[in-house]
């Protein structure tokens, strides 16, 4: 005896576009903090982030196209701060 419906071969979709709307958000959040701090790595990580949720088709396209853009920002802010101190890392 059978007490579920058989499977009519759909697959639910719906964890994969949670799990990219989650990356966008943490794309946003890390490109933002990376402006900050750690932007070597911060800024890498949330232009990965950004990227996949877009790839996967999240619904929150403007944070991931934020945290791509802040992304892109925080290597940016890195390479002009390394330059106005002429050493490879930088401080304030």
């Amino acid at each position: 005896m059978q007490l579920t419906a058989p499977a009519t071969g759909r697959t639910d979709t719906r964890p994969r576009t949670r799990d990219a709307d989650g990356m966008a958000v943490a794309s946003f959040i890390l490109g933002l903090l990376g402006l900050l701090v750690l932007n070597l790595f911060l800024g890498p990580v949330a232009i990965v982030l950004a990227a996949v949720s877009l790839w996967r088709g999240t619904t929150r396209r403007g944070r991931a196209y934020l945290g791509l853009a802040l992304g892109v920002a925080d290597l940016a802010v890195l390479v002009a701060a390394m330059q106005i101190s002429g050493t490879v890392s930088w401080s304030l």
